[in-house]
């Protein structure tokens, strides 16, 4: 095999491709939604949102009908619960969130596990099944992630408020509680777009991984969409590519390669900052702390 043909062999066949275009698809809707995430500093709300869907999607399988339409319910559910338990009770958001996060997701199980050949479908539903994806598959992704990438740059003005200053939204009239249901809404969509490449419980690592990897080298949100989305790409191709020649499962293997690369990246740009800050000692503490927590402008 030459040195080419490593990189093309991989994706000669249909569903190569179609597993590569599927993926690609998946990413760009995570990149958008998670920059957002982000942002706002809810990685573990929206951790639990993928999973709060599962019983949805789990529902929608078994009585084969649109996981989409499932996924709305579940979501609706949990966005619901959340409430309930944080205005019912004197226990923190995080504690609901927690307990909708482990509920959510066990019910899913247990929905998929009353079928009598329900192994399948789990696997599908919580790790993606890349090469078994579908030209209807690829139609509905190009049309949740053109009303992912539409909505956002709709919504681009109340997002960017509400990430940064939520009383200053509403002083502008931005409504941040709107902004905050339609950023639900655009999570349901990019977790339905997304679960038959890369999973339920795998699509976070495209979720958060390319958008935290893109905040420590960008300082501008359109920037950070664009590297996050160019990560996210490049992590679909890379993932399959390895996981073609060593074995592994696709999908896990697209979901690992942000979170590594996100290492990776935060070691060099720390060892940038302390060789900057060993040429000048006096800027040893700031250099520190933009390595650390970059500082994402509009």
């Amino acid at each position: 095999m030459t040195f080419v043909e490593w990189f093309i062999e991989p994706f000669s066949l249909g569903f190569q491709q179609r597993a590569l275009l599927g993926g690609i698809l998946a990413g760009l809707m995570c990149a958008v939604v998670g920059t957002w995430l982000v942002l706002r500093g809810m990685s573990f709300f929206g951790d639990a949102f993928v999973h709060g869907v599962v019983p949805g999607i789990a529902a929608a399988v078994v009585l084969d009908v649109s996981p989409a339409l499932g996924a709305a319910v579940a979501a609706a559910v949990m966005v619901a619960g959340i409430e309930v338990v944080s205005r019912q009770t004197k226990l923190s958001e995080d504690t609901a969130i927690g307990l909708l996060f482990v509920g959510m997701l066990a019910l899913g199980v247990v929905i998929i596990s009353s079928v009598d050949s329900y192994t399948g479908s789990l696997t599908t539903i919580l790790f993606g099944d890349a090469l078994g994806v579908t030209s209807a598959d690829l139609v509905q992704q190009a049309i949740l992630g053109g009303f992912v990438i539409i909505v956002s740059v709709a919504m681009y003005r109340p997002f960017l408020a509400l990430s940064f200053n939520k009383q200053k939204a509403e002083l502008l009239g931005m409504r941040p509680g709107r902004a905050h249901a339609v950023l639900l809404v655009l999570i349901a969509a990019a977790v339905i777009g997304s679960f038959q490449s890369i999973g339920t419980l795998l699509v976070f690592g495209l979720l958060v991984g390319p958008p935290a990897t893109a905040a420590l080298v960008v300082r501008t949100v359109p920037r950070m969409m664009a590297v996050a989305a160019g990560i996210s790409v490049v992590s679909v191709w890379l993932g399959l590519l390895i996981s073609f020649h060593l074995g592994t499962a696709g999908s896990a293997t697209m979901a690992l390669v942000p979170i590594v690369a996100f290492f990776l990246t935060l070691a060099w740009t720390t060892l940038r900052a302390r060789r900057s800050a060993s040429r000048d000692p006096g800027t040893q503490r700031v250099a520190s702390d933009s390595a650390s927590t970059p500082a994402v402008t509009r």
